[in-house]
């Protein structure tokens, strides 16, 4: 692979509308929680899940796939009918409520505050990879198996900001591809994420409370236990991709 780049904030995947990314595989990160709860979700069974830019997109998907279920977030709690036109949604955005009984064949509509946008931004990639610390290893086999020249590792953040998890993410997956890219192609962004990931503390527990989505989280009593799951490495055996209908399955 010739070259690797990490975006760290909001806006800069807001930005990508006007690159060219034909040639590029774009790696998605929201490891607390978006992209966690999706690979958990098809580690599960579910069939797919599609990413939606806001609820009412979510509510309009709804209507396509009647049979599908809603799930998403806003200030990290479930959305509910208050904020969405009169419509509970069935499934928040904590990956430990995506279990095999409520998920199992069935198709999920996800709408999250940042998670989904930053999915949403790399439709004109290569490809797209749902990346998380539960499928890492899955994921850097796929990125070593495209034929795309450029990798670029999206983080998703924190409201607009940049989130520590999240270029824990990059950091480790550029970890994990280190030696395959061209060096003069290792954009500093790269660097300095594989950089953060090597310095981290090795236990979770101990990483999680350097950031603050993860202190916030672990704040929160009924949320608290979805932070050292997300953290987990390698409990999934699969890549996660966007195909061509814009649906996150299983590689």
């Amino acid at each position: 692979m010739k070259t690797v780049e990490v975006l760290f904030t909001p806006a800069e995947f807001g930005a990508l509308c006007g690159r060219d990314l034909s040639g590029t595989v774009c790696v998605v990160f929201d490891v607390f929680r978006a992209t966690t709860s999706m690979v958990t979700a098809l580690a599960n069974g579910a069939a797919a899940v599609i990413p939606a830019l806001d609820i009412a997109e979510a509510l309009e998907l709804r209507r396509r796939y009647p049979e599908a279920l809603l799930a998403g977030e806003r200030n990290g709690l479930r959305i509910s009918a208050v904020q969405a036109c009169g419509v509970e949604f069935d499934l928040g955005n904590s990956p430990r409520e995506f279990t095999p009984e409520r998920v199992a064949n069935r198709i999920i509509v996800t709408t999250t505050t940042n998670g989904t946008r930053a999915i949403r931004a790399c439709l004109g990639a290569g490809s797209v990879l749902v990346g998380s610390f539960l499928n890492l290893a899955a994921t850097a086999q796929a990125v070593r198996r495209t034929s795309c020249d450029t990798l670029l590792v999206v983080c998703s953040g924190t409201l607009e900001q940049a989130a520590y998890e999240d270029t824990l993410g990059a950091g480790a997956l550029c970890d994990l591809l280190w030696d395959g890219f061209d060096p003069a192609g290792v954009a500093d962004s790269a660097l300095m994420a594989r950089q953060i990931f090597q310095w981290a503390p090795a236990d979770p527990l101990s990483a999680a409370n350097l950031s603050r989505n993860g202190r916030r989280l672990l704040r929160m009593p009924e949320l608290k236990d979805d932070v050292v799951f997300s953290l987990e490495r390698d409990r999934v055996p699969f890549a996660a991709t966007l195909d061509q209908q814009g649906r996150v399955i299983r590689l």
